[in-house]
């Protein structure tokens, strides 16, 4: 009898998904081919390297753009944010985002799970209009509620960004778990596999890269919308931009934007890049079961 990994390839080969699946695995084999020195200029081509390269720039060295801001705005000192060094912000904005990204991962995933099992079918439309209940609310409205409830800082801003980032891992996870091919599913349990066993090694496999797509859009979306922590004391890449508006001095709000929109792009662009690589891995298993 063949292992279950063998009958889900040898499945997800022959089905209609598999085109493109097969794409990514022939042009990992293309890639495989290549010189190693064109193999390297694809690497310097890679714009996450250089948006990354940028991004880390300006963070460490934005002294080096006084000359030009104090020359664009000639009535404006300072003209570079100095209450709090850039590198300090940027780690208080990451971890927000990680703290309340983890959180909606965790929480929308397991939701996902719950509700496309046979006991928890019943609760998919309650689950998903509290998700979309949590997404409608303007991130500012959250913050209102939740300062007099957690007070100021930090714990107001992770829980909108908590609430706002559950909806597309939710929608992502559940439509990941049901594009799972029924055959696929019935091999699996031919085998004798658990309903445990199914969904850690058949399922969720199978469904990782949408889920992924929810968690780069959840991701992405909370790196812009933690900017409005600041207005509660959360210490963020916002801070400057606020500052800026009420003192009237946009230079900080310029920096505070760019840096902010280099982020989400820098982090855009690896989910991309892990996206890729994922199907690159299932595209090179399939290609080395059917040889």
């Amino acid at each position: 009898m063949k292992p279950w990994w063998q009958v889900h390839l040898l499945w997800y080969y022959r089905s209609e998904t598999c085109a493109l699946i097969s794409g990514y695995g022939h042009e990992q084999g293309l890639g495989a081919a290549l010189p190693v020195g064109m193999k390297g200029a694809g690497s310097l081509a890679s714009p996450v390297l250089w948006v990354g390269l940028l991004f880390a720039a300006l963070l460490f060295r934005t002294e080096a753009l006084r000359p030009a801001l104090q020359w664009a705005f000639p009535g404006v000192e300072p003209v570079i944010y100095q209450r709090s060094s850039f590198p300090a912000l940027f780690l208080s904005h990451f971890t927000l985002v990680a703290v309340a990204s983890l959180a909606a991962i965790s929480v929308g995933v397991a939701l996902a799970v719950f509700v496309t099992r046979p006991i928890g079918q019943d609760f998919r439309t309650m689950v998903n209009a509290l998700a979309t209940v949590g997404q409608s609310l303007p991130p500012a409205a959250v913050l209102a509620i939740a300062v007099p409830a957690v007070g100021f800082g930090s714990r107001p801003t992770i829980l909108a960004l908590f609430l706002y980032g559950l909806l597309p891992i939710i929608e992502n996870a559940i439509a990941g778990l049901e594009g799972v091919p029924g055959a696929v599913r019935e091999a699996a349990a031919g085998l004798g596999l658990s309903p445990w066993q199914q969904l850690r090694e058949v399922e969720l496999p199978l469904a990782a890269p949408v889920i992924l797509s929810g968690i780069r859009v959840s991701v992405t979306i909370a790196i812009g919308t933690a900017t409005i922590g600041s207005t509660v004391g959360a210490l963020t890449l916002g801070t400057p931009i606020f500052n800026g508006l009420v003192a009237d001095k946009l230079p900080f709000v310029i920096e505070g934007a760019v840096l902010v929109a280099l982020f989400a792009i820098v982090t855009d662009l690896c989910f991309s890049a892990l996206d890729r690589r994922l199907r690159r891995e299932h595209g090179q298993a399939v290609s080395e079961r059917n040889r």
